[in-house]
C-alpha cells in the first residue's frame, strides 16, 4: 500500500471511531465518514464493502487486541478466583471508560451475525483471544472452586453483568450523578463471584 493510501486508511478508521464515540454507532454512515475524512465515498468502498464490513474490520483490527491487552494487564491465570475476577473487572471498566467507541463496537460485535464470518475469514479460532482467561476458568472449575459449566456459560455469567454496568456508566454520564463507580463495580463483582463459586 502506498503512503498516501495508508494515510487515507488511517483517516477513515480514526474518523469512524471518533463518530462512534461522539455520536453513536447509529450516526455513522459512509457518506458522513467520507465527508469528515475529506475523501470521496468511492475511496471508502474500495476498502470496505459496506458499513457492516467497516465495523467488523474496526472491531477485529482496532478493538479486540487492545481490549484483550487491557483486560489481562497484571492478570495471571494462576491467581485465586476472587483476585483474578476482580482484576479483570477493574481492568475492563477502566479500559471502556476511556474507550467508549471500543465499548460500542464490542456490543455490536456481540450481536452481529457477521462477526463469526469475519473470524473465519481472519482464521481467528475460539479461545485465540483471552486464552489466559479460559485457562483460569478451566483451572478453577476443575479444582471445584466454581460450578462446572462450559466456558461460554462462565464467560456470560462473569462478563455480561459487567458490560451492562458499563452501559449504565455511559447512560449516567449525561445525568447529574454517576451511580456506577469503581466501588459499585467491586461490590457487584463480589455478588457475581458468590453466585458462581461452590
Amino acid at each position: 500500500m502506498r503512503p498516501k493510501d495508508l494515510e487515507k486508511e488511517e483517516a477513515i478508521r480514526t474518523i469512524a471511531l471518533k463518530i462512534i464515540a461522539e455520536e453513536g454507532l447509529e450516526n455513522l454512515s459512509m457518506q458522513k465518514l467520507a465527508k469528515e475524512a475529506n475523501i470521496s465515498p468511492r475511496t471508502i468502498y474500495i476498502k470496505y464493502e459496506n458499513k457492516e464490513d467497516l465495523l467488523i474490520k474496526l472491531f477485529i483490527d482496532e478493538v479486540l487486541g487492545a481490549y484483550e491487552e487491557a483486560v489481562l494487564e497484571g492478570f495471571e491465570e494462576t491467581m485465586d478466583f476472587e483476585t483474578g475476577v476482580k482484576k479483570m473487572w477493574l481492568n475492563t471498566f477502566k479500559y471502556f471508560k476511556s474507550n467508549r467507541q471500543s465499548y460500542v463496537l464490542m456490543q455490536y460485535g456481540k450481536s452481529s451475525p457477521l462477526l463469526n464470518k469475519a473470524f473465519k475469514e481472519k482464521n481467528i479460532k475460539e479461545g485465540q483471544f483471552f486464552a489466559p482467561v479460559h485457562l483460569f476458568l478451566k483451572r478453577n472449575s476443575k479444582a471445584g472452586v466454581i460450578k462446572n459449566f462450559p466456558i461460554e456459560v462462565h464467560r456470560a455469567l462473569l462478563f455480561s453483568p459487567l458490560l451492562d454496568l458499563i452501559n449504565e456508566y455511559f447512560e449516567y454520564k449525561e445525568r447529574p450523578k454517576q451511580i456506577i463507580t469503581e466501588k459499585v463495580i467491586l461490590e457487584c463483582c463480589d455478588a457475581v463471584i458468590k453466585g458462581i463459586k461452590l
